[in-house]
């Protein structure tokens, strides 16, 4: 089916998807023919899906749209917003040390080994699991009071805020941390001080009310059929089915304002 005309990323009854997570120029090409694949599924059984993804719009956008197809989305925002008005299908397994299948977490990084007792932080969003749940917890558990906070936008902005000199640390979710070494040569000049305990991995949703398995299966096809290549360069292992308690139970840390010294 083409897509619409009028907007990028919709199908010809305007529906919509959106894998923006680990979206990056690099990789670009292999996520396109990963979402190829999972159209392909998602045709096949009888779910109409739109022949490209939507790039460069507000993420919660598309993960509110009633015409919503498929999303990956972050734990944070799932259970704090999202959980109620979504259907969770599923995880993507990367293989990440430490961590069981679909499950992540988040790397700690610095400029040296030692932190100040009260560190300027980098937090790329106040609902941001990795960036910023996962960081208040290792604080709180470090015995770290967090003299100020410097929102950046993106987990990449955290980590140039810390090798600038304008934050003495920031988290960001091991997947992104792989990429962003692979990638980005100017990482080098970060040190990682710590990993987090992990946590389910960033979900993949659907609008509200539909039946997962269908797109779980979608998923799985997609990721088993993905060419060697794409797969290494995606970090792509497999897919795993969640349950919304998987995420919901987890809780939902103090706003970054609240949690300056």
């Amino acid at each position: 089916m083409p897509a619409a005309a009028s907007r990028p990323g919709k199908g010809n009854d305007g529906v919509i998807a959106a894998l923006p997570m680990y979206d990056r120029p690099e990789t670009r090409w292999a996520t396109d023919r990963f979402w190829g694949l999972i159209r392909t599924g998602l045709m096949a059984r009888g779910i109409d899906a739109p022949e490209t993804l939507t790039r460069g719009n507000d993420p919660w956008e598309a993960w509110q749209a009633p015409d919503l197809v498929l999303a990956q989305t972050c734990g944070l925002p799932y259970r704090a917003r999202l959980h109620a008005q979504v259907t969770l299908i599923g995880s993507a397994d990367f293989g990440l040390r430490g961590c069981p299948p679909g499950d992540y977490n988040s790397v700690i990084l610095a400029r040296g080994d030692a932190l100040p007792p009260a560190p300027v932080l980098a937090v790329n969003e106040a609902l941001s699991q990795s960036g910023w749940a996962a960081l208040e917890r290792f604080c709180r558990d470090a015995g770290l009071s967090p003299r100020d906070i410097v929102l950046t936008g993106a987990h990449r902005a955290s980590v140039r805020a810390v090798i600038a000199g304008r934050a003495d640390m920031a988290a960001c979710d091991a997947q992104t941390w792989r990429l962003i070494q692979r990638h980005d040569d100017w990482a080098r000049d970060a040190i990682e001080i710590a990993r987090t305990p992990p946590g389910p991995g960033l979900p993949f949703i659907t609008r509200a009310g539909q039946d997962p398995a269908p797109y779980l299966a979608a998923l799985s096809e997609a990721c088993i059929a993905l060419d060697a290549g794409d797969r290494a360069a995606l970090n792509l292992c497999g897919i795993v089915a969640r349950a919304p308690g998987d995420y919901t139970a987890l809780p939902i840390p103090q706003a970054p304002d609240e949690a300056r010294g």
